[in-house]
């Protein structure tokens, strides 16, 4: 039976795909709509906290040009090494999420873009707890999420030697414990990807919090 804990699974895929997977995913361009909404929504020199930052490319890189103060946290060694060079102005903390400790109330924006889909489900809500209590009252939380429950793995993903790993459970689901976590979902998309894609969710913590 094989007893590899999922996580390092992921550590060790990350660490083998940094540089194929901005190849093969155009790590320059991706995310400039969304990137351009939260800039929007946010007021300059606001502390964003990106989960799962990967080599920071383009979130960290692009909220520091628009005058954010990003803090950026990854399981992956490798990523972690390539976003401090790529983006010396944020700060990078390698380590795993579902672990962190911020201080309550400490940003006013959590991104998550294709990180949680790499976290065991049983973790998921007590994160989106964590994440709640991390943002300022009115703070976003923006984070795709799986279209549909699965989990599995791919052998050698992208080509890099490595098998990767993936859970999550189905839209509906994340959107629910999304708002237990005490966030209050605004707006939904489906983002296309092949013959599938994910959830996208834009999230805010009420004002009205302390």
């Amino acid at each position: 039976m094989d007893t590899e804990d999922p996580k390092d699974i992921v550590r060790r895929g990350y660490d083998a795909v940094s540089r194929l997977y901005d190849d093969a995913y155009g790590a320059d361009t991706k995310y400039r709509a969304l990137l351009g909404d939260l800039c929007r929504a946010i007021p300059t020199g606001s502390a964003v906290l990106d989960v799962g930052c990967g080599s920071g490319v383009p979130v960290a890189r692009d909220l520091v040009a628009a005058g954010h103060r990003v803090t950026g946290m990854d399981i992956s060694e490798v990523q972690i090494s390539r976003a401090r060079e790529r983006v010396p102005q944020a700060e990078f903390i390698h380590g795993d999420v579902t672990a962190a400790s911020f201080e309550p109330a400490s940003f006013d924006a959590v991104v998550s873009l294709y990180a949680l889909i790499h976290i065991p489900l049983a973790e998921q809500p007590p994160l989106l707890r964590s994440i709640a209590r991390w943002l300022r009252p009115g703070g976003w939380f923006v984070a795709t999420t799986g279209p549909r429950a699965w989990t599995g793995t791919e052998p050698n993903w992208l080509g890099g030697g490595a098998p990767m790993w993936w859970s999550h459970t189905d839209a509906a689901t994340s959107r629910t414990w999304i708002r237990e976590a005490g966030l209050t979902v605004e707006r939904e998309e489906f983002v296309p990807e092949g013959d599938s894609g994910h959830a996208l969710f834009w999230a805010r913590r009420p004002t009205g919090q302390d």
